[in-house]
C-alpha cells in the first residue's frame, strides 16, 4: 500500500499542472466551456492520476522485469536466431496493440485504412527492433546507424513529395512517435538492458540504449512507403467527438479501451508464457510478482486511456478551436502546456529512472526531466507557429535532425543513445490524446483545408526536439569537464614544486 501511495503522489505531481492550466484558462473570457465539460475534465484528471500511478507501479514490478528476463534469458541460451525471431514478432504484435497507435489511426481513418496503417507500423517496428538487437549483439555504433537510416528516410520523403503526396508527410512522422507508448517502452528498454548486460563488455551501458530510437524510425519508413500507394489528394474530416458524446457512450468507450489493453497485454503475456516454459524457467515467486504487476498495469492503463478519451481529447479539440482566434496566445499556450504535459506521460518516468540507474547517477532524473520539459514546450510552440503560417513540417525536421545527428559527433555516445530514446518516449498517450486534438482544433479554425498537412506533425516535433536538448546537456557536460581540466593544468604549470605537492595532496583528499 505504501508503494501504491508513493506512485499516486508522483502521478499527482505530474498531472495537476496540466489540469490547473486548463481549469484556470476556463475561468477566463478566452474560452467558453460548459459546466459539464469542466466537471468532466476535472474528474478525468483525478482518474488520470490514479491510472498513471497504477501503471507506473505495474511497469516497475512486471513489464520491466519481463523485458529484462526475456532479453537476458534468450541471450544466455545462445539461440540468437530464436532471439531475433522473437524480437521481430514481439515488436510487431505489441505495436499493433499499442493504444497510442490506435488513437492516431482513429484520427486519420478518413484518409487511410486504420487496420492497414496499424499493421504497416507494426511491421516497421518489428524489423527495426530486430536491427536494434543485432546492434547490441554485434556492438555496432548507434550514431552511424541513425545517420544511415535518417538519410534513407529523407530520401524517401523526397520521393513522396515528387509523387504528389506531400500531404501525408506529417502523419508519416507522427507514426514514429506514437509507436513508443506506455506498453512498449518499459518492455523494449528492459529488453535492451537484459541483452546488453548479458553480453557484457565495457560499453554495455551504452549498448543498452538505442532500441527505442531505432524502433521510432521503422514506422516512418513503412508508412511513407504505404503513402506512396495512396491517392494524392483526399479530404480530411475533422473528428467530431465532444465531452457530451463521450459521456453518453461511456460504457462503449470503457469496453473498447478494455479490449485494446487486453489485446496488448495478452500478446506480451502469451510470448512470455511460451518463453517461460521453453527457455526462461523463472521461479514461482517471480512469476507471481509479474502476474500482480500485469494486473496493476491493466487497471492503470484502462483508467488512464478512458480518462484521456472521455475528458482530455474533446477538451483539447475545443480548446484549440477557441484559442485559434488569438494566434499569439495559441503559441504561448503551446509552450507552457508542452512544458508540463510531458510530466504526465507514464513512459517518461520509466525512462528517467532507468537512465539514472544505468548511468550511475551521472544523468539524474531531474536533469532529464528539465531538458525534456523545455524541449517539448518548444516543440509544441513551434508546431502552433507552423499552423498559423502554414508551412511544411520538413522546415523544422530536416534542420532539427541534421543538428541532432551533428551533435552526436561531439558528445559521449551514451548521451546520443539516451537522447534518441527520449524523443520517442516523450511523445506518449497524452501527446496523441490531448496535444494532437488541440492542434487539429486550432488548424480546423485557421486553415480548415490543410488539417492533415499542418495539424499533424506535432507528435513528430515532440519526438525530435528532445534529441537536441538532451545532447546539448551532454555537450555542456563535455565542455565543463574540458574547462575544469584546463584550469587544473594551468594551476599545475604555474605552480612551483611545493605548491604542486600541496595541490596534489589536497586533490587526493577531496578538498
Amino acid at each position: 500500500m505504501k508503494r501504491v501511495l508513493l506512485k499516486l503522489r508522483e502521478a499527482g505531481v505530474s498531472v495537476l499542472p496540466v489540469a490547473a492550466i486548463v481549469l484556470i484558462l476556463s475561468a477566463t473570457p478566452l474560452v467558453d466551456f460548459t459546466g459539464t465539460e469542466i466537471a468532466a475534465f476535472a474528474v478525468c484528471a483525478v482518474f488520470l492520476v490514479l491510472g498513471i500511478g497504477l501503471f507506473n507501479l505495474g511497469a516497475d514490478i512486471a513489464m520491466t522485469p519481463m523485458g529484462g528476463h526475456i532479453g537476458g534469458g534468450l541471450t544466455k541460451s545462445k539461440k540468437i536466431a530464436v532471439l531475433l525471431i522473437v524480437c521481430f514478432l514481439m515488436g510487431m504484435l505489441i505495436t499493433v496493440a499499442e493504444p497510442d497507435l490506435s488513437v492516431l489511426a482513429d484520427q486519420v481513418k478518413t484518409v487511410m485504412n486504420s487496420t492497414l496503417l496499424i499493421v504497416t507500423v507494426g511491421v516497421g517496428v518489428g524489423i527495426f527492433l530486430l536491427l536494434a538487437v543485432l546492434k547490441i549483439i554485434l556492438r555496432k555504433d548507434l550514431s552511424a546507424m541513425l545517420m544511415f537510416f535518417y538519410m534513407v528516410l529523407f530520401a524517401l520523403c523526397a520521393l513522396l513529395i515528387e509523387s504528389g503526396r506531400s500531404n501525408f508527410l506529417a502523419m508519416c512522422f507522427d507514426s514514429g512517435g506514437v509507436t513508443t507508448g506506455p506498453i512498449t517502452v518499459p518492455f523494449i528498454m528492459a529488453l535492451g538492458v537484459g541483452i546488453a548486460t548479458t553480453i557484457g563488455g565495457k560499453n554495455s551501458n551504452e549498448n543498452s540504449f538505442g532500441l527505442v530510437a531505432l524502433c521510432s524510425i521503422g514506422p516512418i519508413l513503412a508508412v511513407i512507403i504505404l503513402s506512396m500507394t495512396a491517392p494524392g489528394e483526399l479530404d480530411y474530416t475533422v473528428p467530431t467527438y465532444t465531452v457530451a458524446s463521450e459521456l453518453g457512450d461511456f460504457g462503449g468507450v470503457l469496453l473498447a479501451t478494455c479490449r485494446e489493453v487486453v489485446i496488448a497485454l495478452a500478446l506480451i503475456v502469451a510470448f512470455f508464457v511460451i518463453l517461460q516454459l521453453t527457455v526462461l524457467k523463472l521461479p514461482r515467486e517471480k512469476i507471481i510478482q509479474i502476474i500482480i504487476g500485469i494486473a496493476y498495469t491493466f487497471v492503470g492503463l484502462v483508467i488512464f486511456l478512458t480518462a484521456v478519451k472521455v475528458g482530455f481529447m474533446p477538451i483539447g479539440l475545443k480548446l484549440g478551436q477557441m484559442l485559434a482566434g488569438n494566434k499569439a496566445l495559441l503559441a504561448v499556450f503551446g509552450l507552457v502546456l508542452g512544458m508540463v504535459v510531458v510530466l504526465a506521460e507514464p513512459a517518461i518516468h520509466v525512462l528517467n529512472k532507468q537512465v539514472e540507474e544505468v548511468t550511475g547517477g551521472s544523468v539524474t532524473k531531474k536533469e532529464m526531466l528539465v531538458a525534456l520539459c523545455l524541449g517539448v514546450g518548444l516543440a509544441i510552440a513551434l508546431s502552433m507557429i507552423r499552423i498559423i503560417y502554414g508551412f511544411s513540417v520538413l522546415y523544422y525536421l530536416i534542420p532539427g535532425y541534421l543538428l541532432s545527428l551533428g551533435l552526436s559527433f561531439f558528445v559521449p555516445k551514451l548521451y546520443t543513445a539516451i537522447a534518441f530514446d527520449s524523443g520517442g518516449v516523450a511523445s506518449g498517450p497524452l501527446t496523441s490524446g490531448f496535444i494532437l486534438p488541440l492542434a487539429i482544433g486550432a488548424c480546423s479554425a485557421i486553415a480548415p483545408d490543410a488539417v492533415l498537412e499542418l495539424a499533424f506533425g506535432v507528435v513528430a516535433m515532440v519526438a525530435m526536439i528532445p534529441l537536441i536538448t538532451i545532447q546539448a546537456l551532454g555537450f555542456k557536460a563535455v565542455m565543463s569537464q574540458k574547462a575544469r581540466n584546463r584550469i587544473t593544468m594551468k594551476r599545475i604549470l604555474s605552480a612551483d614544486d611545493e605548491q604542486i605537492i600541496d595541490f596534489a595532496w589536497s586533490d587526493d583528499n577531496g578538498k
